[in-house]
């Protein structure tokens, strides 16, 4: 995301001088680079104003240290103002014993989450992703279908919710105010500790729309009213936003299609427009591309220092622990088969695209830029071993010649790719041998976890009272 924005900032801080102090023609040529990168970015116009100002301000005089290039002093300044721009200094509106930064939560009964938007912003998909953020992360939602204008809205909330098996609480007509309360009431009664109520949008603002919303934020008293907006739209998005907020007592914006935006406009403009935090990020099409919105990652993703706590927090959700110990102990050991190498790739493609998760490491959102990445090789590496026996999978010595062809033409690919696969797979077992022969490192680091292992056991047997020369270990 933002691709454009962070190439022309990150060619700004390269024509910085690169010892010394902070001049003021270094940071005036600076200066007029960001500021055409923000409006280039379709940033408000007296945010980039306001932005530029701030920066200038305090970069000017700015002594660099011997060991830091004035280009990197200036980045920091700009992270810093970018974050507070987006939002850094907002105060999570949390109760006592919560955490979460997101959400209002209610300190009695089920949380109530209204969510308002215009046509096409994706708001009933957002509900849904929210729903299944939130159940992630042990809450149990209710999805309540209360957009009675769009044909088939209550169809596709029913549908999404049998997909991420959440309730949703739907009647075939009525007043949608009158279903919300019916719908808080009920989930008050089953045990449902949120609900998520997706409202009607409209083509644009109007007074109809406004008013059913507002009944409805009436009728039910709402802990937070989220504003779904497209961040494609640019400053189409943060108008809205503001019209919204004339007439709505908005509590947060969730952004959705950033994958697609690669200006950032709305990101960086509707925070100081309407005052209101961004709370949740929409990066893709999938039910699971819905992330918390921190604005000092998202300032470090813009200038192209990466995110890597938001990329380890992906990893964690798609990867299970368990597994992966297993296959690195496997790996070790030597007996890493083509089914464990399958379960990799499968662990690799849950992390989602890896254009997405791989700019999040420093450094490759500018390398890659606006390109896509090709993921079809995965894809043919699982066919290939989908194509294979059992016995073949554990035993990979087992493919001579006929049966790769038999292989290649079951996956649909060139014997080549099959040879490749094989190929890689050997190595990492003869890598690992290698490194864990006498002597060797990987060796050193599992007798190291042998013992870490054997020293847990023990304290296991002393804390059940049980003494190792009960069971013939000598005594202790």
């Amino acid at each position: 995301m933002f691709e454009s924005l962070s190439q022309r900032l990150t060619d700004a801080f390269s024509r910085l001088g690169r010892s010394g102090s902070l001049t003021e023609a270094d940071v005036d040529e600076a200066l007029r680079s960001i500021r055409t990168a923000l409006l280039t970015a379709d940033v408000h116009l007296s945010v980039v104003k306001k932005l530029v100002n701030d920066i200038r301000e305090r970069a000017v005089g700015e002594n660099v240290l011997e060991s830091v290039e004035p280009g990197q002093q200036v980045i920091k300044i700009v992270h810093d103002e970018l974050v507070r721009l987006m939002g850094g200094d907002d105060v999570a509106p949390s109760v006592p014993g919560q955490t979460d930064i997101q959400i209002k939560w209610a300190l009695k009964g089920p949380t109530v989450i209204l969510m308002a938007g215009l046509q096409g912003a994706g708001k009933t998909t957002t509900c849904g992703k929210l729903a299944r953020f939130l159940k992630s992360k042990g809450r149990r939602p209710m999805l309540v279908a209360a957009d009675m204008q769009r044909p088939a809205a209550v169809e596709q909330l029913k549908v999404l919710g049998e997909q991420l098996e959440i309730e949703v609480h739907w009647e075939p007509k009525g007043r949608p105010p009158k279903i919300c309360q019916r719908a808080v009431k009920r989930a008050a009664t089953e045990g449902y500790d949120v609900v998520i109520l997706d409202t009607a949008g409209r083509l644009h603002v109007d007074r109809e729309l406004m008013d059913e919303v507002r009944d409805i934020a009436d009728k039910v008293d709402p802990n937070d009213i989220f504003l779904v907006l497209d961040s494609m739209t640019g400053q189409d998005a943060v108008n809205s936003a503001k019209a919204f907020d004339d007439k709505l007592p908005l509590t947060g914006i969730v952004l959705t299609k950033l994958d697609g935006d690669t200006r950032g406009g709305a990101a960086l403009s509707v925070r100081a427009v309407t005052g209101k935090p961004i709370r949740f990020l929409g990066t893709g099409e999938k039910m699971d591309a819905l992330e918390p919105f921190y604005p000092d990652r998202l300032a470090s993703r813009i200038l192209g220092m990466g995110d890597v706590v938001s990329l380890v927090e992906r990893a964690q959700d798609a990867m299970d622990a368990e597994d992966v110990e297993e296959a690195a102990e496997k790996l070790f050991s030597g007996t890493f088969t083509m089914d464990d190498m399958l379960a990799q790739f499968e662990q690799v493609e849950r992390m989602g695209p890896m254009k997405e998760w791989l700019s999040m490491l420093p450094g490759m959102g500018a390398a890659i830029g606006d390109q896509d990445l090709d993921e079809k090789p995965l894809r043919r590496a699982k066919a290939i071993i989908l194509s294979m026996t059992p016995a073949e999978r554990r035993d990979p010595d087992l493919l001579d010649g006929n049966r790769r062809r038999r292989v290649a033409r079951g996956a649909g690919v060139a014997m080549d790719e099959v040879h490749r696969l094989l190929k890689s797979h050997k190595q990492m077992r003869q890598m690992m041998k290698q490194l864990k022969s006498e002597g060797g490192m990987m060796n050193k680091l599992m007798d190291r976890r042998f013992r870490k292992g054997k020293e847990k056991q023990l304290r296991e047997l002393k804390r059940r009272g049980i003494r190792t020369s009960d069971l013939g270990f000598g005594e202790g």
